[in-house]
């Protein structure tokens, strides 16, 4: 095993069992939702994300070879991006694919980040972790002007300090950050100031543009001893032209069901389909193709795109496997491809009403 590998599991691992979530009080404990804790946050599902079997997952990947490499025929996802599109009058709202869960959302007169991730590893440190098999769909520094970022919790696939403090020094200190309760602090040691902070349900409005935090299955971590410190979740977008859902990362719950019920109708919602195995260990925290499709559903989602897959190797399916696996799921369900699709890496898909 290399170091580098090595370095990362044990990373990994001792962010997957570090149970205790440290000896400070949660300063937005509140006793009267179910979510909080007075040391942090959980899932309101009982049978939730749970921290055993890590290095189970390990070794048995390791001695079933796992996960295999993307089909050869298969390995090249990307296509040019439309610059001249995403820098020209905003028109109809779009959905660009950056890659991962990072998507550029035009919609409203505003231009939208979700989870931006433009560097090399999703990982602490620069010799180890997860590496991105695709560079980005559109370069940072080819992106339009950027008004407003949402971020869906602190996973270092999600939340990558590089991309952060980029996009706060491109936009010369006023980009808007809007991230889940207790990632604020963390933000101001960056000397980011402009950061919104939500617990689920609650709201803001940036220029006629609602930015709801909603509920999501998952959990946060950076180190050892912050598991579950920070709170995690998706985020209801809705402007006059658009209304959109970005989950974050998830485990299938009821709460889509009640986000459907109280936000929806959706336009478009992007929604993770990869890092699902293996499924006793995923299950909880991802997602499969299938079960996206129920949230697509849940939503009452016109239209889904499928993210989270192609860019990182996190889970035991293969990169490419996930629009295979979202395909038959689809065919299952007697959806069609319009309903439910996946783009190239860095291709934009208008959204009509």
């Amino acid at each position: 095993m290399t170091r580098a590998r090595l370095a990362w599991l044990t990373l990994g691992a001792l962010s997957l069992l570090s149970g205790c979530a440290g000896l400070q009080d949660n300063p937005y404990y509140d006793p009267s939702k179910p979510h909080h804790t007075p040391t942090g946050f959980r899932n309101p599902d009982p049978g939730g994300v749970k921290a055993e079997g890590f290095w189970r997952w390990q070794w048995e990947r390791r001695m079933s070879g796992l996960p295999k490499p993307p089909d050869a025929a298969h390995r090249d996802w990307r296509v040019a991006p439309n610059l001249a599109l995403l820098h020209g009058p905003a028109g109809n709202p779009s959905v660009t694919w950056i890659g991962h869960a990072t998507l550029l959302v035009r919609l409203g007169g505003l231009n939208v980040l979700t989870d931006p991730h433009f560097s090399e590893r999703a990982s602490p440190v620069g010799f180890a972790g997860p590496r991105r098999y695709q560079p980005p769909g559109v370069a940072l520094d080819e992106l339009p002007p950027i008004h407003a970022v949402v971020i869906s919790h602190s996973h270092y696939d999600h939340l990558d300090v590089d991309s952060v403090r980029q996009l706060h020094q491109r936009s010369g200190g006023t980009l808007r950050f809007f991230v889940p309760l207790g990632l604020k602090p963390w933000f101001a040691e960056l000397g980011i100031d402009t950061v919104t902070e939500f617990d689920w349900w609650e709201h803001v409005e940036l220029d006629g543009v609602r930015f709801t935090l909603t509920p999501a299955q998952h959990w946060s971590a950076r180190s050892l001893f912050d598991r579950n410190r920070t709170l995690w979740g998706g985020w209801a977008i809705r402007a006059p032209d658009l209304n959109f859902f970005f989950s974050g990362d998830t485990g299938y719950s009821p709460d889509f069901k009640e986000i459907g019920r109280r936000l929806g109708p959706f336009d478009f919602s992007a929604l993770p389909i990869g890092a699902y195995a293996p499924r006793w260990f995923m299950r909880a925290q991802h997602v499969d193709p299938a079960e996206a499709l129920h949230i697509h559903q849940d939503l009452r989602a016109r239209q889904s795109l499928g993210v989270h897959w192609g860019t990182f190797e996190m889970s035991d399916e293969s990169l490419d496997a996930p629009p295979r696996e979202l395909a038959a799921a689809r065919r299952e369900a007697g959806l069609s491809e319009a309903e439910f699709f996946v783009l190239r890496i860095g291709e934009t898909r208008r959204i009509l009403h």
